[in-house]
């Protein structure tokens, strides 16, 4: 009987000692398990790495295509070659004129593509909006508010270029990011005219882009300058 006990303890011994083994063969030990953390983490911050370099070189490459075709658009509208112009319109949503930052969805003009060809030959008055501070009607044929609110300045060679930035700041509302949510402004700025207004003379003019199947469209010019 006593060898009995003897053998069952001895199998106890051996099935603790296999267990044993099989627990250390199965789980790694401490330091082990860390390491293949830090090794798991280092490869998912490596893969969010790369995500986001893919992420930058896209935006990079949208942002050389739209500043490629915004010196385009500037140059054209310096031309006053409408026909050329219209050929970065908008296809839907057409090209909206707005005289100053506030954007009237209401009272800014909008044309088509195929208006905006024929806008250098346009002779009708348009009312375009109010004049700062008087608030009197806006009423000028085209080539006449291209005088005034478009190209009464050279910014084809402006001081500054804001890329989606906002520069020339006064006292009207710009309301740019508002109305063109899904768009992207290129403004193109001059702080100053004659030295003797000390920069309160300043003028901006602001070409918004929108994307239209894979390709930057033109969907605003905004004038703007000092306001009352």
């Amino acid at each position: 009987m006593y060898r009995n006990r003897l053998l069952a303890i001895a199998l106890i011994l051996v099935l603790l000692i296999s267990l044993t083994a099989c627990a250390t063969e199965e789980t790694p030990p401490l330091e082990e398990q860390k390491v293949k953390a830090k090794d798991e983490e280092i490869a998912q911050l490596q893969e969010e790495n790369k995500k986001l370099k893919d992420r930058i070189n896209e935006l990079e490459k949208e942002n050389k295509s739209l500043l490629s075709r915004s010196i385009d658009v500037i140059e054209l509208i310096k031309e006053k070659d409408m026909e050329g112009l219209s050929e970065f319109v908008h296809p839907t949503k057409g090209l909206r004129f707005s005289p100053y930052a506030y954007v009237d969805v209401e009272k800014d003009q909008v044309f088509t593509k195929e208006e905006v060809a024929k806008l250098g030959e346009d002779t009708k008055t348009y009312t375009w909006g109010n004049y700062d501070g008087s608030g009197e009607p806006i009423d000028l044929n085209f080539n006449d508010y291209y005088d005034r609110f478009i190209y009464d300045e050279d910014f084809a060679n402006p001081h500054i270029i804001g890329n989606n930035t906002i520069i020339g700041e006064g006292n009207t509302i710009n309301n740019i990011s508002e109305v063109y949510s899904e768009g992207h402004f290129i403004e193109l700025h001059f702080t100053g005219i004659e030295q003797q207004y000390e920069g309160m003379d300043w003028r901006s003019l602001i070409l918004v882009f929108e994307q239209y199947e894979g390709q930057w469209y033109l969907v605003g010019i905004v004038h703007n300058e000092w306001t009352i």
